[in-house]
């Protein structure tokens, strides 16, 4: 429980007040169930998605209506929604998703109907869909079932593509200095598509257009690095011909170290890009990594190798990096608890990019699937209509530091710089984003007490960090507390070792 200890206040400063919460504010008790009753925010253009990995369809679009809409989350990244191979041997892993066997909209997250009434529901909830396209290439067994029942041997799809419609060279990328063996050869012996083909094209573009044409605003394209750029190109300019009236968003995974031949700017002009050199900095900072601390992230940016913030998707973590995949680094994930958390706030508060909260199942072997009855069927994250977020799913976006910067992020995000940087040159960090929030951090092992300038108007807030505003606008919701702003734009507070505070003008109380 929070703790709450006034000093002296006058009238004319509102200095004085000192606030005191504890680490586990940021990260919900296992045993306990999380909720928030901020009201939705309605920010311009919204920033935040969410990757709800692995739910079924009925799931995303319940969580879309009850939690995702009124908390101010504007977008879903979805599981792959094709037919998939289905692995009983192997345990259903989490990675079958990413094996192609057709483009029938059936999979273990549910059926077409499933994600029409999914993709409609989560509309009506004010909350976008964005599907994850696996279009670079089939399976990598040699034979099998898909999840709609469809047999297959590998370079033979019945009734989608033959042989002939797969590259030539049909072995594993071995050379990632060499663009021509990275986009011609299989990804770790995935069968690969010849997406110079305008056959392979077309086929690609129905299926997308398919989706469109259903209501899904936007793609994430898996492995993008392993197609050319200019084919890829070709495909979504395509996909755009046939939807004039629909601004489709892009994103591309394009893992780009800065060593190899594929780069991520070869592909700014087909749409944004996952940047995964964000994560590694925020994940070696929060780890205190050669010598990295907070303080350093003031320039965080461009200048430190990263997309241009308006090209860049950029994450904590993602389903590949909390199992060790997409190449190296040192990343944070849901089970380094309160530091995962603070990252996340930092993230969430920092002008830079097009921030990606992750959303994950428990596991213990990389492998591992979601959960799952017997047969492979994926057990529902609703159970009696309440949220299963305290064990099996593990549901960070609704972790109270999570959800509550969703809407400091939206609140925030007309501001483009940071304001009134603040840091004790180590692991305590504060910041501004002009008149409209601040945010302070104590990564430290001990308490930060200190008077912060802002240019936040006068006033009570909420620590949206514990919660936002009660429905009436004149309480804080989820015992969060109030933190009172002097006229000079000016507040005292303590804040115990890993843990945050942030104040924006839509959790400012209005008596």
């Amino acid at each position: 429980m929070w703790k709450i200890v006034l000093g002296a206040v006058s009238a004319s400063s509102l200095l004085g007040l000192v606030i005191l919460f504890s680490p586990s504010a940021l990260v919900p008790a296992l045993s306990s169930e999380v909720s928030l009753t901020q009201a939705p925010a309605a920010p311009a253009t919204p920033t935040t998605l969410v990757h709800l990995f692995e739910w079924t369809w009925a799931d995303i679009a319940t969580e879309c209506e009850t939690y995702l809409g009124p908390n101010g989350y504007r977008a879903v990244q979805i599981s792959p929604p094709h037919e998939h191979i289905v692995l009983a041997d192997y345990g259903y892993p989490w990675w079958q998703r990413y094996q192609v066997v057709s483009y029938q909209l059936e999979s273990r997250s549910g059926s077409r109907a499933d994600l029409q009434a999914m993709i409609d529901r989560c509309r009506d909830a004010g909350v976008a869909i964005y599907a994850d396209a696996v279009i670079n290439h089939m399976t990598g067994f040699e034979s099998g079932v898909g999840s709609a029942g469809t047999r297959f041997s590998k370079y033979d799809y019945p009734d989608l593509y033959a042989p002939e419609d797969f590259h030539n060279c049909r072995q594993p990328v071995t050379n990632y200095d060499d663009a021509e063996n990275v986009t011609q050869c299989e990804l770790v012996g995935l069968a690969d598509l010849n997406t110079s083909s305008n056959a392979v094209q077309t086929t690609i573009v129905d299926y997308m257009s398919e989706l469109v044409d259903m209501g899904v605003a936007g793609f994430r394209i898996d492995a993008a690095k392993h197609i050319r750029n200019e084919e890829l190109g070709q495909i979504l300019d395509q996909l755009r011909d046939r939807h004039p009236d629909t601004d489709l968003y892009i994103y591309q995974e394009v893992i780009d170290p800065g060593t190899e031949a594929i780069r991520k700017q070869d592909f700014y002009d087909s749409g944004n890009v996952l940047d995964f050199k964000y994560g590694r900095f925020i994940g070696e900072a929060f780890l205190g990594l050669e010598g990295q601390t907070l303080a350093n992230l003031q320039t965080l940016g461009e200048g430190w190798g990263l997309a241009p913030s308006s090209q860049a998707v950029v994450f904590t973590d993602n389903h590949d990096k909390q199992r060790g995949h997409g190449g190296g680094g040192d990343y944070l994930t849901y089970k380094n608890g309160d530091l995962y958390a603070l990252a996340n706030v930092f993230m969430l508060a920092f002008p830079y990019g097009k921030p990606q909260v992750m959303s994950s199942f428990a596991f213990d072997d990389s492998e591992q699937g979601p959960p799952a009855e017997a047969d492979g069927t994926t057990r529902s994250v609703y159970q009696n209509g309440q949220a299963n977020c305290s064990g099996e799913w593990v549901c960070e976006h609704r972790w109270p530091a999570i959800s509550g910067m969703v809407g400091f992020r939206n609140a925030t995000q007309s501001v483009a710089e940071v304001t009134n940087w603040w840091s004790n040159q180590a692991n305590q960090i504060a910041f501004g984003r002009g008149n409209l929030g601040f945010v302070a951090i104590n990564r430290e092992a001990q308490p930060l007490t200190h008077t912060f300038q802002t240019q936040l108007p006068q006033g009570r807030y909420c620590n949206v960090v514990q919660g936002g505003l009660s429905a009436d606008g004149a309480a804080c919701a989820n015992d969060a507390k109030v933190v009172l702003v002097n006229r000079a734009g000016q507040f005292t507070a303590t804040l115990p070792e890993m843990t945050a505070l942030a104040l924006h003008v839509e959790a400012k109380l209005s008596r």
